[in-house]
């Protein structure tokens, strides 16, 4: 049996057949489009550094402020020029409130402020001026657009008659003294004791006392008050107190009570309850003294018995 030689190559052939497989020889040919490729980044360009959204911001802010602006300009002229917001008659300010104030006295106040919008009238200070007028408590003033005023007033209530020397005037709670008007018809008992030059505040001071006396007596007896004539203020320790009214008599005078600084309640209950007793027993009463403590001087300037109070 014959062997079978192997088949010889020679060099060359060997050499070729390792050559084409080498790795590297391999890998050059491998086709571009199978690798990964890294993505390429796009960058927009810019307008001196900045993106355009920021440019387009500041169109937005400079067109919104140019407007803006622009509606102030007109809308301020409009409101201090147009001829649809000036004040220009006494009618167009409305006044209510006032009885004794006249209308007129409170317009003429305005008169600086004719030809003017009503958006520039000081109305702080033209109530200011309305409250100096001496009838006057309260006052506000309103704007009603485009071209009104409004005006409202809340006037002093007179109290008592204040006698200022010879002459007689209005007071009221307060201590503000008022002229009296024509026309009106006041019933009131007349103050006495304290004089104009008197500090405002201290009047105040002894018209409330004032007022305290006349509700406390008005509360033993509804309409005590009207038995009033006259209220001596000068003591701010007592209050001295003209009365009529007393006694079986209907003609009987008037009587003077001294009722001290307080507790006016209890000393008029006294004067009711026992003023028929006191006149028995003196005779005619023209005075009292209830200041002194459980205890009655009943005409005391033509020294009568000290009478003891129940």
């Amino acid at each position: 049996m014959e062997r079978v030689k192997p088949i010889q190559r020679n060099a060359s052939a060997r050499a070729a057949e390792q050559e084409s497989y080498r790795p590297d020889l391999v890998t050059d040919e491998e086709p571009k489009y199978l690798r990964r490729q890294k993505p390429v980044d796009i960058r927009r360009k810019k307008l001196g550094g900045k993106p355009w959204s920021f440019y387009r911001r500041v169109f937005v802010w400079t067109v919104a402020g140019t407007a803006l602006i622009t509606a102030g300009y007109f809308g301020r002229r409009y409101a201090l020029y147009s001829p649809q917001v000036l004040l220009v008659r006494p009618d167009q300010i409305d006044v209510s409130g006032n009885h004794i104030v006249a209308r007129e006295e409170i317009q003429k106040l305005f008169l600086h402020d004719r030809n003017h919008s009503v958006l520039s009238i000081p109305l702080e200070t033209r109530r200011g001026q309305i409250q100096e007028i001496p009838w006057v408590e309260e006052a506000s003033v309103q704007r009603i657009l485009p071209n009104r005023l409004r005006v409202e007033i809340t006037e002093r209530t007179p109290v008592a008659f204040f006698r200022n020397g010879n002459e007689l005037t209005l007071i009221d709670a307060h201590g503000v003294l008022l002229e009296r008007t024509e026309g009106e018809d006041f019933h009131f008992p007349i103050v006495t004791g304290m004089s104009e030059n008197l500090a405002r505040e201290e009047r105040e001071k002894r018209m409330q006392v004032y007022q305290e006396f006349m509700k406390s007596i008005d509360l033993v007896k509804p309409g005590s008050s009207e038995r009033v004539s006259e209220a001596d203020l000068g003591n701010p320790r007592d209050l001295c107190a003209v009365l009529t009214g007393f006694g079986s008599e209907g003609n009987a005078p008037a009587i003077t009570v001294h009722f001290g600084q307080g507790e006016f309640t209890g000393k008029y209950r006294t004067l009711v309850e026992n003023f028929t007793q006191w006149q028995a027993n003196a005779g005619p009463v023209h005075a009292i003294d209830l200041r002194y403590s459980k205890q009655v001087v009943v005409n005391p300037d033509t020294s009568a018995p000290v009478a003891r109070a129940k």
